[in-house]
């Protein structure tokens, strides 16, 4: 049995590893060289962590499985009835007997004028080096007191993503004030059209964010979207204008744009409708899995675009297709909840578990927060000891602030290899 894997993300890496596991040969096709480990984008946004500590290069990832071939390419056209991937460097790989559709998610505009070319969004590894680049530059400005004077960062979005780089930005700013760094102030607003931070979780957690990021500086302020981005503004719905160069737009994720091209149906938020075992009705041999698909879950709805998700369903998936192989029947996804969280500031974090939704704030939270991530990282790269190096790092919150002006944010080093370099090019 031959399997393609399109998109090497945290599902489709996941797909690839579970089938190469036993023996089933994998082409696994993405246009990046590496994985991205997304839950920790904000952190290089922010200065916490290097892009290449959340990038794995595939073929180090797989190099111990000669069962699968790596593919690097921009993917072009996918036939799903021939099973089929085109992409612009590798040329058609396939046919094969199973597709796994695994392309991920892109942000969502939602028709904002100017949004896609004036916003920062923060769905890759490019995205998060392009803002930290910029905020680099707007911060030297700032301590060298050049430039149109004061830094506003403009958040769109009050959902984890929104509230964890609002949370770390102002960590940073108030780091740097501290030390005395900056001669005109830098402040972060969020907004949010709703009227309460993280929605997903209870009314304790959002009470908790709210009161945390305002204690940090952040204003925040409900009721209220972006209606339009230009160069050195934003429009709000309430007909106000906002000064700044920086709009972080964190307002929601699509399917990735592979799905328009697939000839499937697209589902809600443009991402692709599955069963319950993963496959593509009405497609056979096709399965989709992570961000790019709408999963059902037990109580009739959808499960949420998370990293545990997407490396369950990838995981999922790679044994339906064993089964498929083995002559045995598809089994219905079962999701393993490890509950829902976001990180606030060092210390300062909101989890609720277990299926009663058990709510955790503060340190508590912190630590539940840094081992969720940190077993989602260390299976990511292998390596538990550099996960406790990366928390003891996490937690000193100066080193941030001193690596932002100089442009050398130190490495967890997770291996001398240069091999274990990805290859990010020009964000």
């Amino acid at each position: 049995m031959s399997v393609i894997v399109a998109g090497g993300g945290m599902a489709g890496a996941a797909c690839a590893a579970e089938l190469a596991r036993k023996g089933v040969a994998v082409t696994l096709v993405d246009r990046h060289d590496y994985s991205q480990f997304q839950p920790l984008l904000y952190q290089v946004a922010s200065s916490q962590l290097p892009a290449e500590d959340i990038a794995r290069p595939l073929a180090t990832m797989f190099r111990d499985r000669e069962q699968v071939s790596v593919v690097t390419g921009e993917v072009v056209a996918v036939d799903v009835r021939a099973r089929t991937v085109t992409t612009d460097a590798a040329g058609t790989v396939g046919p094969a007997d199973q597709l796994v559709i695994a392309a991920g998610s892109q942000p969502n505009f939602f028709g904002v004028p100017g949004a896609a070319e004036h916003a920062f969004p923060l769905y890759s590894v490019r995205d998060a080096e392009r803002l930290r680049r910029h905020l680099r530059d707007r911060l030297r400005e700032l301590r060298a007191g050049a430039g149109d004077g004061a830094l506003t960062v403009l958040v769109c979005g009050g959902g984890a993503t929104g509230v964890e780089i609002s949370g770390a930005l102002a960590e940073l700013f108030l780091a740097l004030h501290d030390q005395g760094q900056l001669v005109a102030p830098a402040t972060v607003r969020l907004v949010d059209p709703g009227h309460a931070l993280l929605v997903p979780f209870t009314d304790r957690s959002h009470r908790y964010a709210l009161r945390k990021l305002t204690e940090m500086g952040v204003d925040v302020s409900f009721g209220v979207a972006v209606t339009a981005v230009d160069v050195g503004s934003a429009t709000l719905s309430d007909r106000s204008s906002v000064e700044t160069d920086t709009v972080v737009w964190a307002g929601g994720i699509s399917g990735a744009s592979l799905v328009a091209g697939s000839g499937i149906p697209a589902g809600r938020g443009g991402r692709i409708d599955v069963a319950a075992d993963l496959t593509v009705p009405g497609y056979p041999g096709v399965f989709a899995v992570g961000d790019v698909a709408n999963v059902p879950d037990a109580a009739g709805g959808t499960l949420p675009q998370l990293g545990s998700v997407a490396q369950q369903t990838g995981t999922w998936a790679g044994r339906n297709i064993r089964a498929l192989r083995d002559g045995s029947a598809l089994t219905p996804f079962h999701y393993h909840d490890k509950g829902i969280m976001a990180m606030i500031g060092r210390n300062a974090a909101v989890a609720e578990v277990g299926p009663h939704r058990h709510q955790l704030e503060g340190p508590f939270a912190f630590a539940a927060w840094l081992g969720l991530h940190g077993a989602l990282l260390s299976g990511f790269h292998d390596r538990v000891d550099a996960v406790m190096n990366w928390a003891d790092d996490y937690v000193h919150h100066a080193r941030a602030a001193d690596l932002e002006l100089e442009d050398s944010v130190g490495r967890i080093a997770w291996s001398d290899d240069e091999a274990d370099r990805p290859t990010l090019g020009a964000p």
